[in-house]
């Protein structure tokens, strides 16, 4: 079984130039991998996105929702790609609800798991890459572009809340976090990550 490896960090921290790095070199080095992300990855969770991204909601519908598009996702997209024995990398997942949903929006998290009890209990990544890097640094605060979506348009004590989270679930699940601190250059950055995937067996 190849495994199955989650990229988390707040916003703007370049996560998805990250995401996209890894995907590029497992491509020009022909290693087989899933790449897909949450919210989404399937045609359900992409229009939930499409709500969740645009539409003001409650705390618990919003956690809902997240764990909705969670659920198809497992079945349709994830699983499946394990039983074949083949790496799954996705962009974002159950820590971003904790993050967001738990510490940001206060629902906690307990009740967070409680409603992605399937999750939790059918599909765990085996190792989460975090880009530790503060909301009031991050490189999208510092080039002064904003994202036309409903997270993205939070307050900033929000997102240092979702960043106090994604510090606390560091300290919560340290076998499975690799911390990785963003560098200036974005390629030493995909060093970083590269490296400590590599030592953990997961790419060549």
């Amino acid at each position: 079984m190849k495994g199955f490896v989650t990229i988390e960090g707040c916003e703007g921290v370049g996560k998805s130039t990250q995401v996209r790095f890894l995907k590029e070199y497992l491509e020009r080095t022909s290693q087989a991998a899933v790449f897909t992300r949450e919210p989404g990855g399937t045609q359900a969770g992409e229009k939930i996105r499409e709500i969740l991204l645009q539409k003001k909601m409650g705390a618990v519908c919003e956690a809902h929702l997240f764990a909705a598009a969670r659920a198809e996702h497992i079945d349709k997209v994830i699983l499946p790609a394990i039983k074949e024995n083949k790496l799954v990398i996705c962009d974002r997942y159950i820590d971003s609800s904790f993050a967001y949903q738990g510490f940001a929006r206060g629902l906690g998290i307990e009740k967070v798991i409680q409603i992605n009890s399937y999750a939790m209990q059918n599909c765990m990544p085996q190792y989460t890459v975090f880009l530790d890097m503060s909301p009031l640094n991050s490189w999208r605060r510092q080039k002064g572009k904003v994202i036309d979506d409903r997270m993205e348009k939070e307050t900033v004590e929000f997102h240092l809340k979702v960043y106090n989270g994604f510090l606390e679930l560091l300290k919560m699940y340290p076998q499975r976090f690799i911390r990785i601190v963003p560098h200036e250059d974005k390629l030493q950055t995909f060093e970083r990550i590269k490296t400590a995937l590599i030592e953990r067996g997961f790419i060549n």
